[in-house]
């Protein structure tokens, strides 16, 4: 379905109009990536500080937790305040917050500049895929989508690879690449058009008679997206540990085999647009389970680090089906005036899985061993797999009949 704008409004299908989009996405990936390899670095500059070992881990991760945080008052603005000038602030504020690193000689305040470059990457996240899902429709949504999910799976190899090089010559030249967001301004400013959306009132309802919010429909996608990211967050976290463990590897290696999942997925996302239209959002979620299933009994079953390294490809394709897959349903299906409190909410959910994956599986990496872990972790995910590709049937009449007959039947 090719996508229509009025004629006073530039074409969506337009080069500097997608470029944008896409690059804008990327930097949701910058926000964690980019420092790693500073933080050993880092964690000699402030030696003296008292458990620095600590606060230098929750340089990396304080992003996440205050997308958490931000992503509800995000979704709300955009569906308000609207997409772009969301959009705008958001990168502005990346840029400074990002950067500040570089200039601050303080480590907590560099960790507020994170917890506020976190609040930045849920503006830029939610405003750019809000916008995704109202420029364009049907086949061009999810192919769009699809590829979005491609850039940030590319980006984010990317821009790791370049902060590894930089952090060699310094741990503070990582900082400055969030200035990238900057780059942007200009194109967001003046290419980037506000779509037209329905009149919202002061209480964010909209002014005029809408579909309900499909309420089931979004706890099955947000728990969905929080099950996803707690186990994929396996890999990053704990796939070091376990790989020294089996294989004795180092850096290198391991930094290959995680590579080898987020390029695996970034190319099944590219394809995504082809796969839905052959099979429907609840399909395509049993077949990511299932792929991410396989791929973790395989983590638990084999000893090998290059069977491991194989293993992780169906991991990775699953993945990268199940990104963008969310995405598109979340936006078909709710309201376009609630449509960025929707995806708020999605991400929220998909952060608050990175963030908790590291507090839920140390206790049964503790007691039964990382291998063992994986294991367990596919084989609840295959046997999610298989249930929802048994019960579709039963699962889409069940949300379906939370908002009447509103939702399509090829849900």
């Amino acid at each position: 379905m090719a996508s229509t704008v009025p004629s006073s409004q530039p074409n969506p299908n337009a080069f500097v109009i997608k470029a944008t989009l896409l690059l804008a996405s990327t930097l949701t990936v910058m926000s964690g990536a980019t420092i790693a390899p500073s933080l050993p670095a880092m964690q000699v500059q402030f030696a003296e500080l008292e458990n620095v070992e600590f606060w230098v881990r929750l340089v990396l991760t304080m992003p996440a937790l205050f997308i958490v945080i931000g992503s509800p008052v995000a979704g709300q603005l955009v569906d308000t305040i609207g997409r772009k000038p969301l959009l705008l602030g958001s990168a502005i504020l990346y840029g400074l917050a990002g950067s500040s690193g570089f200039v601050l000689n303080s480590l907590f305040a560099i960790l507020g500049g994170r917890a506020l470059l976190g609040l930045a990457v849920a503006g830029i996240m939610i405003s750019a895929t809000t916008l995704i899902a109202d420029y364009y429709q049907g086949d061009d949504r999810a192919n769009f989508m699809g590829l979005q999910a491609a850039f940030m799976g590319f980006g984010g190899v990317l821009f790791l690879s370049v902060g590894g090089f930089i952090a060699e010559l310094s741990w503070r030249f990582p900082f400055l690449i969030y200035l990238f967001s900057w780059l942007l301004l200009p194109t967001i400013l003046f290419v980037l058009y506000e779509p037209p959306r329905p009149q919202v009132d002061v209480k964010g309802a909209a002014s005029s008679p809408q579909t309900p919010m499909p309420l089931k429909l979004l706890g099955l996608i947000y728990s969905s997206v929080l099950l996803q990211q707690i186990a994929f967050y396996l890999i990053p976290v704990q796939l070091p540990f376990h790989l020294q463990q089996i294989a004795s590897v180092g850096a290198t290696q391991t930094g290959l085999a995680i590579a080898c999942t987020t390029l695996f997925s970034a190319l099944a996302s590219m394809r995504y647009g082809k796969a839905k239209q052959r099979f429907s959002f609840i399909s395509i979620l049993a077949m990511g389970f299932g792929l991410m299933g396989v791929g973790y009994i395989g983590i638990g079953l084999v000893g090998s680090y290059w069977l491991v390294l194989l293993i992780l490809m169906p991991t990775g394709i699953g993945l990268g089906l199940m990104m963008p897959n969310l995405n598109v349903w979340v936006s078909n299906e709710v309201p376009n005036a609630m449509r960025g409190r929707a995806l708020g909410g999605l991400t929220t959910f998909m952060f608050l899985g990175q963030f908790l994956s590291p507090i839920v599986a140390q206790p049964f990496s503790q007691s039964i061993g990382m291998q063992a872990t994986y294991g367990l972790t596919g084989i609840l995910l295959a046997t999610l797999a298989i249930l929802v590709w048994m019960f579709k049937k039963q699962i889409c009449h069940a949300v379906r009949s939370s908002v009447g007959t509103t939702l399509p039947s090829e849900l």
